[in-house]
């Protein structure tokens, strides 16, 4: 009888596991993040969890991945794009929670190249980029990534992306163009100044002039599931001067904020 009644206990137990809502099982927030924030964010995240006791863990990709992941039902509770398109993509497909949308960050775009490279280049119109690369390609994040949309809008007003477009070699994300440069495979690639900043084996020729390109913005919002109080206050964290500090620290630029 009393195995009966241990059995019976269990199933209880099991029941109520399995009705409980899921964040309830989990151990803390889940963010989806554009892949060129990874370094900040890690210590962004680590100061959030230290001060509210509240974990957040992290998945990194092209802001393109991340929003198809998100249409498709991927489970989480932050969402910060490196470009207002893909945010809005979400948002108009009633994914994310309008009120808690914050343009959060702005950054600079880079040519780079190998840090033993003696290449040097004035960022400007008719710049000798397709001459400079020779028989090399020029590292890019791919088209629908909003590095790889940055860069390409950049070449195009500087009137060089027809001399190099066809030397172009597309990484799934700007953290893989930046790859390709530091391991010799690209001799000049377009990413982040921010991602170089975190990259020793790459060191910056040139930014491309603001007027280039769309202006870099990276919003954050709660996706529409994420009910959870601490989204909130995990929100809140990012808009004040604690996450800024570490922000620019990254050669990020806060918006809205001193």
């Amino acid at each position: 009888m009393s195995e009966r009644r241990s059995f019976v206990a269990m199933l209880a137990a099991a029941a109520m596991l399995a009705a409980a809502p899921a964040h309830a099982q989990g151990s803390g927030l889940t963010l989806m993040a554009a892949s060129s924030l990874k370094n900040a964010m890690d210590e962004v995240n680590a100061a959030f969890s230290k001060s509210s006791g509240t974990a957040v863990t992290a998945s990194y990709a092209a802001s393109s991945a991340l929003a198809r992941q998100i249409e498709q039902g991927a489970q989480g509770d932050v969402f910060i794009s490196a470009d207002v398109d893909w945010m809005t993509y979400v948002a108009d497909r009633k994914l994310i929670r309008p009120a808690t949308r914050v343009d959060l960050l702005t950054n600079r775009l880079a040519l780079v190249a190998p840090k033993d490279s003696k290449l040097k280049m004035r960022i400007g119109r008719n710049m000798p980029i397709a001459a400079a690369l020779g028989t090399g390609r020029l590292a890019m994040a791919a088209a629908d990534v909003p590095a790889g949309r940055y860069g390409k809008a950049a070449l195009t007003s500087l009137g060089v992306w027809d001399g190099v477009q066809a030397k172009a070699a597309y990484g799934e994300n700007v953290r893989a163009a930046l790859a390709f440069v530091s391991r010799g495979e690209a001799p000049l690639g377009i990413v982040y100044d921010t991602d170089a900043m975190v990259e020793p084996m790459v060191r910056i020729v040139g930014l491309f002039p603001e007027s280039s390109h769309p202006r870099i913005v990276y919003p954050a919002a709660a996706l529409a599931t994420a009910t959870r109080p601490e989204v909130g206050v995990y929100l809140t964290f990012l808009k004040g001067p604690q996450a800024a500090a570490i922000f620019q620290k990254y050669g990020f630029k806060t918006l809205g904020r001193p």
